[in-house]
C-alpha cells in the first residue's frame, strides 16, 4: 500500500516538473547580437551574443518566420540585432528579430560592433580608389 502511494506521488511530481519545464521553454529569451559571419544559405549566422549580460560567440538559427523577414534577407556582417530566441544545443533558434543602431546595444557589445565596423570599412576602403 505504501509503495503504491509513493509511486503515485512520485509520478505526479514528475508530471508537474515536466509541465513546469515545458512552460519555461515556451517563453523565448531576449538577446542582443552583432553579426560576425553570414553563411551562404542564410539559414544561420555567427554572432557575438549578449544574453543575461554574458557575451559569447553563438550561432543564430532562423526559424521559418525569420527566414521570410526582410531584415534577415538583407542581413550583413556587423548588423546589430535584438531578438527573441530559444537556446538549444546548436545555438539560438530565432523567433523574431529587430535591427538596432549599435548605440542601442548593451555596452559589452558596443565595442564589438565598433571594431566590426572599422574592420569592414578598412576592407572596403581600398576598393574606393
Amino acid at each position: 500500500m505504501k509503495r503504491a502511494h509513493w509511486f503515485g506521488l512520485s509520478a505526479g511530481l514528475i508530471l508537474l516538473l515536466t509541465a513546469a519545464m515545458a512552460l519555461a521553454q515556451q517563453d523565448p529569451e531576449l538577446l542582443f547580437a552583432v553579426v560576425t559571419k553570414v553563411s551562404k544559405d542564410r539559414r544561420q549566422v555567427t554572432a557575438q551574443v549578449s544574453s543575461g549580460g554574458v557575451v559569447s560567440e553563438a550561432t543564430l538559427i532562423a526559424s521559418e518566420a525569420v527566414l521570410d523577414n526582410l531584415i534577415w534577407k538583407k542581413l550583413e556582417v556587423c548588423h546589430a540585432l535584438k531578438a527573441d530566441a530559444w537556446k538549444n544545443a546548436e545555438g539560438y533558434r530565432l523567433v523574431s528579430i529587430r535591427v538596432l543602431d549599435a548605440g542601442m546595444l548593451p555596452m559589452a557589445l558596443q565595442g564589438i560592433a565598433g571594431d566590426c565596423m572599422i574592420k569592414k570599412a578598412l576592407e572596403i576602403a581600398p576598393q574606393g580608389d
